[in-house]
């Protein structure tokens, strides 16, 4: 439908008139991007176009380009703190490299180091069984392989932490490529959509639905960050047997328990107490203060225990060194802790270690944690022992005085939770007894 005229005519600054009738420019048909004069506007090619005038179709694209302008702004500030994360990432995963392969040498070395003490089990064993020297040398034949397949092992996962590595390198350096292309863009946009928005009437309306379209198009396009693999699901698989040898009978200490803790007869399984909770804290906040410690310590020597964490949503296990308080208003603990905290919300599965605080990935929900503590060497570990895999190692840890294992549950806000943790029980001989390969 063609468009009426309005009553007053915007007044038209520009010295501007048409080419073709030599009357002056006062309207602006949208359709064929092109301004008119009043004897233009009257002939069939306009006449079911929409025309308006001149000034009246500036300001419609000004504010048009003015709310572009905007979002070029904000995505050039978007684009720029992508920029930046990218490069501190690239940072971060050399970083993360080294540690992870750090961890991977400290695992081959304790294993072979359980490895030789599984060996002189087995020999002494041997010897007070029988004193065939054939028997000793196949066990000994049988140590080497274990020993070189270990090695192998290990360096394909020193390969394939490379590989991983290398990946992550070259994918994070194509997107600072690809963001610092989009910036240039973006800068190079926002100057020209400040300078049109800038223009008069008649410089700002030409082109102008072309100059809009180009804009938006260049908006379109997304901006994010590389999807890189994280370092934690290169996983270092297998069991030490040596694991069942060292495993502890654990208890719980009554006496260190916070007062929303209840504890099993066998003292190996502690829950949540019913109507204990707090109410009143922050809601996006956890809180792990609800903790026990083990009445066992250990001062020296290599310990190993299991901790059943099916039933629990949010979690924490590990070791504590320092005083904790008896059972009463506070049970505050201070001290020192290595722990490993899981967190179930909805249907995000979240990991971490501490210290210091780091997010771990991996592909399932935990049900059993193994912890692996050698005193000597400054090493405590944490398994997936569904899985059979490490899940993160602290090493060349300084330990000093008594070390207690802890558990604790995250105290919710208001509701009840049906959360706890079991201790799992002994699966193996005890520490005295000889182990087969």
């Amino acid at each position: 439908m063609s468009k009426r005229l309005s009553p007053q005519l915007q007044h038209i600054t520009e010295d501007a008139c048409c080419e073709t009738h030599l009357e002056p420019i006062q309207l602006f048909c949208d359709v064929d991007q092109i301004t008119l004069c009043s004897k233009c506007f009257q002939s069939q090619e306009h006449k079911h176009h929409a025309v308006c005038g001149i000034q009246e179709a500036a300001e419609n694209y000004r504010k048009l380009f003015q709310e572009i302008l905007n979002t070029s702004r904000e995505k050039l500030e978007a684009a720029k703190s992508i920029l930046t994360d990218e490069q501190e990432r690239m940072a971060m995963i050399q970083e993360e490299e080294q540690n992870f392969k750090k961890m991977i040498e400290s695992e081959y070395s304790m294993r072979l180091r359980l490895l030789d003490e599984e060996c002189e089990l087995n020999l002494q064993r041997q010897q007070e069984c029988t004193s065939d020297l054939n028997l000793r040398e196949g066990l000994l034949n049988q140590v080497i392989q274990l020993a070189t397949e270990l090695e192998e092992m290990f360096q394909e996962m020193l390969q394939r932490l490379s590989h991983v590595g290398r990946e992550n390198m070259k994918k994070l350096k194509e997107s600072e490529a690809r963001v610092s292309e989009q910036i240039c863009s973006l800068q190079k946009l926002t100057t020209e959509l400040e300078k049109k928005c800038g223009e008069d009437a008649l410089a700002l309306l030409k082109n102008a639905k072309y100059s809009l379209e180009r804009s938006k198009s260049l908006l379109l396009e997304r901006l994010e960050p590389a999807h890189i693999i994280d370092l934690s699901l290169c996983h270092i698989r297998g069991f030490s047997s040596m694991f069942r040898v060292l495993q502890r009978h654990l208890t719980l200490d009554p006496e260190t328990a916070h007062p929303c803790l209840a504890l099993s007869e066998d003292l190996r399984t502690v829950k949540l107490r019913h109507g204990q909770q707090d109410g009143a804290g922050d809601p996006g906040r956890l809180d792990f203060s609800a903790m026990v410690l083990a009445a066992e310590s250990f001062t020296s020597g290599r310990h190993y225990w299991e901790v059943d964490v099916e039933k629990a949503t949010r979690w924490q296990v590990g070791i504590f060194h320092g005083s904790a308080d008896t059972k009463g208003s506070t049970a505050r603990a201070s001290g020192e802790k290595v722990l490993l905290t899981g967190s179930v919300m909805g249907t995000e599965w979240t990991l971490w270690v501490f210290p210091p605080l780091k997010r771990l990935f991996l592909k399932k929900k935990l049900d059993t944690v193994g912890i692996f503590l050698d005193y000597e060497h400054g090493q405590i570990s944490f398994y997936n022992v569904t899985e059979t895999s490490l899940i993160y190692s602290f090493s060349h840890c300084a330990f000093q005085g008594a070390l207690r294992p802890v558990f604790s549950l995250c105290i919710p806000n208001g509701d009840t939770s049906p959360d706890s943790l079991t201790i799992s029980p002994q699966h193996g001989p005890s520490c005295d007894a000889a182990v087969s390969p």
